[in-house]
């Protein structure tokens, strides 16, 4: 059985669920899990993970991801992207300067506010929007807080003009950030009704297109007996937190989840990761009621490939 992270480059036309499905046929084991869902229209990273490493899952949809989109002006869509039915159209003469996009772009960048669009899997009373949607009913939505780490156009033409009109941006941006519905913001800035035309994920976390196979690939490593070189460690998704070698004193206590006195590097981190020659053994977190106490948040077995 396979032990770690596998970082996919998913294709266009499957869903983020197709791919464990297929992996799981490929690999043929069932603990497999992805890290966030990727609709089938858009490709890209999608970090896999393998027995213990479905663990950290969470950890890796925590982090922040990049994105490269194609946004169109002039028309809107029913989903904000182009699987979506037209609604609205604006057929006039536009013109855009360079500086006039790269100012909208400046003003959504860092905290903004964005309200799901209805074709999406947040949940409302208990329902995924896009089951109300499908429905044909619009419910009120909840706005979140998300931000855009930087927004950078990538055509370089000082002049954009036409009846519709199409750029491409670069996005950096926290968990649970819609570019489709950030595509429309843009296009209320300048005016016009728009949508996100394509989207490709180009990193998850600390995860890389570079670090990807396909899943036709994935099979052929498998075959050659070279699928281990593509399977990236536990302690991969664990890096960002400081880790701290156990000695001989730990290692009982910690192999048993025991609730500990508080970890110096807990004073300014919020995780801490307990090694046992440089593999993890146990995520450890301040205790939330036991003051000067921290507890596990994560534990994981010696198994091969942690």
């Amino acid at each position: 059985m396979y032990e770690g992270i596998l970082p996919l480059w998913k294709e266009k036309g499957m869903t983020s669920h197709d791919c464990v499905f297929k992996l799981r046929k490929i690999l043929k084991m069932k603990r497999i899990g992805h890290t966030g869902t990727l609709d089938p229209s858009v490709e890209g990273v999608l970090p896999i993970c393998l027995g213990q490493a479905t663990k950290v899952s969470e950890y890796i949809m925590n982090e922040g991801k990049t994105y490269v989109a194609t946004v169109t002006i002039g028309s809107s869509t029913t989903t904000e992207d182009a699987d979506g039915d037209v609604v609205k159209v604006d057929s006039s003469e536009k013109q855009f300067s360079i500086d006039q996009i790269k100012s909208v772009l400046q003003q959504l960048t860092g905290q903004i506010t964005q309200t799901p669009p209805m074709y999406s899997a947040v949940k409302v009373n208990g329902k995924k929007l896009y089951e109300y949607a499908r429905e044909g009913k619009e419910v009120e939505r909840p706005s979140r807080q998300v931000t855009i780490h930087y927004l950078n156009l990538l055509d370089e033409d000082d002049l954009f003009s036409g009846q519709e009109i199409s750029f491409q941006i670069e996005i950096g941006c926290s968990k649970g950030t819609y570019i489709r519905t950030l595509a429309v913001q843009i296009g209320e800035l300048l005016g016009y009704p728009a949508h996100m035309s394509s989207l490709v994920r180009t990193a998850s976390g600390n995860f890389t297109k570079s670090h990807c196979l396909t899943l036709q690939e994935v099979q052929e490593a498998l075959e050659e007996d070279v699928l281990d070189n593509n399977i990236l460690p536990i302690k991969h998704a664990l890096a960002k937190w400081p880790s701290e070698e156990m000695d001989e004193s730990l290692k009982k206590w910690i192999a048993n989840g025991a609730v500990l006195e508080l970890h110096p590097l807990l004073d300014t981190n919020d995780k801490v990761v307990f090694t046992e020659e440089g593999q993890p053994v146990a995520v450890y977190i301040k205790h939330p009621t036991k003051n000067g106490m921290m507890k596990p948040e994560k534990m994981f077995s010696s198994e091969k490939g942690v």
